[in-house]
């Protein structure tokens, strides 16, 4: 079992469930909470604010928490050059991910935004981890994969099928897929710099901490008197804390003996919660092939983190 270099695409039989997978999937159902919890938001908020608000306290947090962690594995401040470039270019796309997927969310509603940009992701992570040089996914990956993105489809699409047909909004699809391309992008990097030794949390520090700067103008120049209000500082704080902060320390960790390729299909359960969170909290109701779709994408995951048969 590796405990400090995995590679981007590695075998399933070396990954323990309880180090690897259950972390990504305890921050996914937090991730699960950020739409319920936005939808809490003063009315007329906008949604890159809200999304930009979450990020830049959240990765504050996580920057002053992590920069002088102590540990056996190294931290961040001795980086190379070719790590500090890695570490720009990470921090650039998790900064891009609230620009482009809340707005897509606000153009083409959270279930369509959401099963676009989840939906991609692990795709354009396999096609990068491939164009890097770190190997072809596995055909166990490749599977799972592809039964989370169609459970994933039909589940949140579900309602969309009947009666309640909307028309699909390009750029708000291509903004969702922006998003996904951009997780993927600040995965991979995250992924790669643990696996040369950096303290996870340390990486993912300093990934976020670069990016809350970078989202800063946008939280200023669409206003903060939201944030003065009880449920717009409630909404701001659960988004920094649990969504940002908590979920990406546990993610971090995750990547440290789960593959990227693996950990990006392993978020799909992120929808499963939301849409749960949908009937339990807001009062919606899912029809039956919504649930079927929860089945099958469940099915996926148990097939992505069930340990492989050795001879």
């Amino acid at each position: 079992m590796p405990t400090s270099t995995p590679t981007l695409v590695s075998s399933p039989a070396r990954v323990h469930f309880w180090s690897g997978p259950a972390p990504i999937l305890v921050a996914s159902v937090l991730w699960g909470s950020t739409g319920t919890a936005a939808s809490f938001a003063p009315a007329g908020t906008s949604a890159a604010a809200i999304g930009s608000a979450g990020l830049a306290l959240g990765g504050l947090l996580l920057y002053l928490t992590t920069r002088r962690r102590p540990g056996r594995r190294r931290s961040t401040a001795g980086t190379s050059a070719g790590d500090r470039w890695l570490l720009v270019l990470g921090a650039i796309a998790v900064a891009g991910y609230p620009v482009t997927f809340y707005p897509a969310v606000a153009r083409t509603g959270v279930a369509m935004a959401t099963v676009i940009a989840l939906g991609s992701a692990p795709v354009f992570a396999g096609l990068l981890a491939w164009l890097t040089g770190q190997g072809r996914p596995s055909a166990r990956w490749t599977a799972a994969t592809l039964l989370a993105v169609s459970g994933c489809a039909v589940m949140v699409l579900g309602p969309t099928l009947g009666e309640n047909r909307h028309q699909i909004d390009p750029l708000g699809v291509v903004l969702a897929a922006c998003g996904g391309l951009t997780y993927a992008i600040y995965s991979m990097v995250g992924g790669r710099l643990i696996a040369r030794g950096h303290d996870s949390g340390a990486v993912m520090g300093a990934l976020f901490g670069g990016a809350a700067l970078l989202v800063l103008p946008v939280v200023l120049g669409t206003g903060i008197h939201w944030l003065t209000t009880p449920r717009g500082a409630a909404v701001a704080l659960h988004l920094a804390v649990f969504t940002t902060f908590l979920a990406y320390l546990l993610f971090g960790f995750g990547l440290r003996h789960t593959t990227v390729t693996t950990a990006t299909t392993l978020t799909l359960a992120e929808p499963a919660v939301a849409a749960l969170l949908g009937v339990t909290v807001v009062g919606e109701r899912l029809p039956l092939l919504s649930w079927c779709g929860m089945g099958v994408l469940a099915l996926s995951l148990v097939l992505l983190t069930r340990p492989a048969r050795t001879e």
